[in-house]
């Protein structure tokens, strides 16, 4: 089973072209905004999918419940960087040993910035990131940036 916190187009990805989890055996896809939430429980309903409509910073689901987690361009709607590591704690909490936590992030630029004006935007510092994903328990963090200004991600659950 995997895990996605999502801003909803990155479970429309792993769901398939027809929501019928094409991907992955089966996706669990955690998201804080109700309507976002409502909006794909709509749009991607199937026997593989689940949304469930939470805090990531605080998941209701059992120790080791998850073979791989994601986090797809979301870190930065994360109110502080103090939430911003409960929720790397939290993944660390229901991944199973031996899984993967990866994803990606945006860097700052001014397009970004303007892009985020009355929304929530807590840049993740991509030089901290990996001692962050460190701190929480996860081994092998990796961090890459590429010229898209933005960063991808790699960590494992010993």
């Amino acid at each position: 089973m995997t895990s996605a916190t999502t801003r909803s187009r990155s479970a429309l990805a792993l769901a398939g072209p027809l929501s019928g989890c094409d991907h992955v055996p089966h996706l669990t896809a955690v998201e804080i905004d109700h309507a976002l939430a409502k909006s794909l429980k709509k749009r991607l309903a199937g026997p593989n999918l689940t949304v469930v409509e939470g805090d990531a910073t605080d998941m209701q689901f059992a120790d080791a419940a998850f073979s791989s987690a994601i986090s797809m361009t979301m870190l930065h709607h994360v109110p502080s960087p103090a939430l911003q590591d409960k929720l790397v704690a939290e993944t660390f909490r229901v991944l199973r040993p031996g899984a993967i936590f990866a994803g990606c992030d945006s860097t700052p630029t001014l397009r970004w910035r303007l892009f985020h004006i009355m929304d929530t935007c807590v840049a993740v510092d991509r030089n901290r990131f990996a001692a962050r994903l460190q701190a929480a328990g996860f081994v092998d963090a990796t961090v890459e940036t590429n010229e898209y200004h933005s960063f991808r991600f790699r960590a494992r659950k010993p």
